[in-house]
Formats: C-alpha cells, sequence, structure tokens
C-alpha cells in the first residue's frame, strides 16, 4: 500500500510538473514600452523576468519592443503594434525544451548577481586613464569567432589609432577611427598565421596618451571545435534578443571578448531599447573592464 501510495503521489508530482510546463510559454527579456499582458480578465504592465502562459495574450504599445524567450530557449522579437495571442506566438517557434534554458536563466539574473557582488566587495578600478573594453592578459583573454569588436571609453580627442603587434612587436595593422570602436577579422592575411594578437588604442593627436597592451589570444582547435558543437542548438537569426543569448552563452564559456561583441551587435540592431546598453555596461563592469563611476564615501581622489 505504501508503495502504491509512492507511485500515485509521483504520478501526480510529473502530471503536476507537466501541466506547468505546457502553461510557461515564454519568459520577457527585454521590454520597451508601455507593453501589457492579459492572464485572466485584467490587463497588466509587462515586466521583465515575468513568465507568459500559452492561454495569455499580449498588447504592443506604439514605438515598442519586446524581446522574449520561448521555453525552447529560443528567442522571439515583438515590435508591431497590436495584439498577439500568445499560443500563435509560440507557433512561430519550433522546439522542445532544451539546455537553451539554462542561458535564459543567466540573461534574467546576471544584471542582480552583479549588482550584488560588485556591491560586496566594492568598486574596483584598473587604475588606467584611457580603458579599452577588453581583459586584462591575466584574465586569459580567449577568442573563439574571427569576427570582433573592441571598444574603448572616448575620454581622449579623436581620432584614434589601433595597433596590432605580434608577440615579437612586429606590426600587423594600423586602423585609424573616428568612433570608439573598431570591428576587425581575424581571418585576414594581416593576422592569420598569429595565435596571440598584443592590441593598443592611443589618440593621434596625443601618441603618448594610450592604453594598456591587451592580448587577442586564438582558443584551441579543441576547445574550438567543443563551442562549435554547443552553439549548434542557438539561433543563427540576426536579431538583438538573440546576440542578448549568445553574449549569455559566451560569457558563461568564458569567451568575454566574443561576449562583449554580442552585445555590441545587439546594440547595434536595436539601438533605441535602452535596456541592450544598460546591459552591456553592467557586464563591462561585472567584468572588471570599466570603471564604475561611484567612489568609496569620505575619500576624495588626490591629484
Amino acid at each position: 500500500m505504501k508503495i502504491l501510495k509512492l507511485v500515485l503521489i509521483g504520478l501526480l508530482a510529473v502530471v503536476s510538473l507537466e501541466g506547468s510546463a505546457q502553461d510557461y510559454a515564454f519568459r520577457v527579456l527585454v521590454n520597451k514600452g508601455k507593453n501589457e499582458v492579459k492572464a485572466g480578465e485584467n490587463w497588466q504592465a509587462i515586466k521583465v523576468g515575468s513568465s507568459l502562459g500559452s492561454k495569455d495574450e499580449v498588447k504592443v504599445s506604439e514605438n515598442a519592443y519586446i524581446g522574449l524567450a520561448h521555453v525552447s530557449g529560443k528567442t522571439l522579437e515583438l515590435k508591431q503594434p497590436g495584439k498577439y495571442k500568445v499560443a500563435d506566438l509560440a507557433a512561430r517557434v519550433s522546439g522542445n525544451t532544451s539546455v537553451l534554458n539554462k542561458y535564459t536563466d543567466f540573461v534574467l539574473s546576471a544584471n542582480k548577481q552583479r549588482q550584488n557582488n560588485l556591491a560586496a566587495t566594492g568598486a574596483v578600478t584598473r587604475g588606467e586613464e584611457f580603458q579599452v573594453y577588453l581583459p586584462l592578459p591575466t584574465k586569459n583573454p580567449v577568442v573563439y569567432n574571427d569576427v570582433i569588436t573592441i571598444a574603448w571609453d572616448n575620454k581622449l580627442p579623436s581620432p584614434y589609432v589601433v595597433k596590432f603587434n605580434s608577440m615579437f612587436d612586429d606590426v600587423l595593422a594600423n586602423i585609424e577611427t573616428s568612433d570608439s570602436s573598431v570591428t576587425i577579422n581575424l581571418s585576414d592575411a594581416r593576422f592569420a598565421n598569429e595565435d596571440n594578437i598584443i592590441v593598443f588604442v592611443s589618440s593621434k593627436t596625443d601618441p603618448n596618451k594610450k592604453s594598456l597592451p591587451y592580448t587577442l589570444k586564438r582558443l584551441s582547435k579543441a576547445d574550438k571545435e567543443r563551442i562549435k558543437t554547443e552553439l549548434a542548438d542557438f539561433s543563427q537569426e540576426q536579431t538583438a534578443a538573440a546576440k542578448l543569448m549568445l553574449a549569455a552563452f559566451y560569457e558563461t564559456n568564458g569567451l568575454i571578448i566574443d561576449a562583449g561583441t554580442a552585445y555590441q551587435d545587439a546594440i547595434k540592431l536595436e539601438p533605441t531599447v535602452p535596456d541592450f546598453k544598460e546591459r552591456y555596461n553592467q557586464f563591462l563592469e561585472g567584468n572588471n573592464m570599466k570603471k564604475l563611476k561611484e567612489e568609496p564615501k569620505g575619500q576624495k581622489k588626490i591629484k
């Protein structure tokens, strides 16, 4: 009898879990505008992190944006104003629950975790006058993708000169730009035979004002194959929401440079959605690539 009761309890638990999984269709990754969800009879404001059930309805306002993560971990964007039934939205996304779900959780929890960590450890600075948003050489700055974007602060006057050297100080390339970022392709003939590339950024008007040296280190062939296999589950869509999920994947795999590039791609795709810029800044601060504005209370800067 006891065994029968345990079996029944187990079956009920499975049925309950399956039912809840069926009700859960999407989670809200990003929200811009006065968007609403109707769960039951009432319309309520949509919040980042909230779940949308298959019986719910979504209302998108004018000039708004919603980035959703399906239960499968795949993403969907809503930008056109109007009402949408969640069941119809789910029908647009194919796939069952997968390992991608953990990256949805990471996207939604990462900002809070970073804020808690920074509050506990205090504001960390790297002591640089001019910062490039790359990890320091001691942080194993490996790169998976060939195409990467390198960004920096704009404290110094433009234009800038970005210098790429080999480990033996041979000049590979000098790129001049008025922007505070540059995108390069490591498969280019200038870089193709280099496993470690040294990067400096300086002001053209004042060459003495330059950044610390940074390193771009190619991922090993074995690790590159592993990452390539795991990336097969990810959407190849060129949307900001998809790039956000990619950033989460790269960061959790220690590929900080690739994560930063994915964040910047998201910003370029949806420049009017503030959340992408805010998350990128928190990513930089949380990974000690950007100085925090806050200074310890009661202390003054020594000039």
